[in-house]
């Protein structure tokens, strides 16, 4: 029996882009696509795939919106497969029911090997969502889906290593972060050191969310200390920063939708 697969994502080449590939990998059958959080709802009620691929940054409902919304209607959840741009989202909260995560734009190889995972825990997740050990995995998810909504409660300070010192920078006064051979630098307005941090994802960790952007593999922004957008080559674009340097910060093809919807571009 074939893979049925359901694919939301609020990106229309992304739809298709996914749509290619899964069904070229075989043994699939797409049996439909949403462009939001409130139709995937519906069509996972109409057509209650094995899996879905859903993307996690959706206007008005998210995937972990989605998510929310079926234990709360206390509908058969399927497989999950989170695709996201953003790899901050790969953390936590896709190890108790998701089967895995695919980051954006996405690679056939990586997309194979979800499959296979999908299929290996299908003929489980179809055994029935009515027994104690399914319940006590869906309150699981559900916890975790209302943490990753909720906002972090950090000491708002990010360690900075400069001349031997070990300076406590407010979060607010960090204009970027990057990364260069394994190497975190910090740069404020006043200070430039380095991060104990050994990965980007492990800095975005401590910062809150809805100020720090990952703009690029190398880069995290603070959207505040954005000066100016600046167009490039091939409709892709740089962010000028506000630090003494303004330095210019490349922005990924794949943050290229979210800079415009960012700044109406």
């Amino acid at each position: 029996m074939p893979l049925r697969v359901l694919i939301v994502d609020d990106e229309a080449l992304a739809r298709q882009e996914l749509q290619f590939l899964l069904e070229s990998a075989g043994g699939v059958e797409v049996v439909g696509v949403g462009g939001n959080g409130i139709e995937a709802v519906e069509l996972i009620r109409l057509h209650k795939p094995d899996v879905v691929f859903l993307d996690v940054q959706m206007p008005g409902l998210d995937g972990f919106g989605v998510l929310k919304r079926l234990i709360e209607k206390k509908m058969r959840l399927p497989q999950v497969v989170f695709a996201t741009a953003y790899d901050q989202y790969a953390v936590r909260a896709f190890e108790v029911n998701a089967v895995d995560y695919l980051l954006k734009p996405f690679d056939r190889a990586r997309v194979g090997r979800t499959l296979e995972k999908a299929r290996a825990r299908v003929p489980a997740a179809t055994e029935g969502n009515g027994d104690s050990t399914t319940a006590a995995k869906l309150d699981a998810l559900l916890r975790l889906v209302e943490e990753a909504q909720a906002p972090k409660n950090g000491i708002g300070k990010v360690v900075v290593k400069t001349q031997n010192r070990l300076l406590l920078v407010d979060q607010k006064e960090i204009c970027f972060a990057s990364i260069e051979e394994g190497a975190i630098s910090v740069t404020t307005p006043t200070v430039e050191g380095q991060s104990n941090c050994r990965t980007l994802e492990e800095l975005m960790d401590q910062l809150e969310p809805e100020r720090f952007w990952r703009v690029h593999r190398s880069f995290v922004v603070n959207i505040q200390h954005i000066r100016e957008v600046v167009p490039w080559f091939k409709s892709s674009y740089q962010l000028r920063m506000d630090d003494p340097k303004r330095t210019e910060i490349p922005v990924s093809r794949t943050q290229t939708k979210r800079l415009r919807d960012l700044f109406n571009l």
